[in-house]
């Protein structure tokens, strides 16, 4: 759980509201064919160093009091994947930070694959 302060009080959201909410915002970003699950030894020993949630290709993990997000993705063929990835980041970014008021330190796209 992530514990926000504010003015009401304290509140708790959990890390697969946030990873959701990852899902829902590459979900709509043009040229971004699916989610992919990172493969589960690599999942585990990130999930010892630095207490990441993955779930389906989405690792949220907070370090420092900062929010750091990883997102696997597929790209369609055709599209540039260097502008691609920057929007989902972006879009990504922004969609986390307005519904939870966090903030964002830094967002990783690793683009795992092409799809026509």
């Amino acid at each position: 759980m992530i514990a926000v302060d504010n003015y009401l009080g304290k509140i708790e959201l959990s890390y697969n509201y946030i990873a959701d909410l990852v899902r829902y915002a590459s979900a709509d970003c043009f040229g971004v064919a699916a989610l992919n699950s990172e493969d589960k030894l690599h999942s585990f020993f990130r999930f010892l160093k630095n207490g990441a949630y993955n779930d389906n290709g989405v690792a949220v993990s907070v370090r420092n009091g900062k929010l750091y997000i990883a997102v696997h993705i597929t790209v369609v063929y055709g599209t540039n994947i260097s502008a691609v990835s920057g929007n989902a980041a972006q879009k990504i970014k922004y969609a986390v930070e307005e519904k939870t008021g966090l903030k964002i330190a830094k967002v990783t796209v690793f683009v795992d694959g092409i799809r026509s």
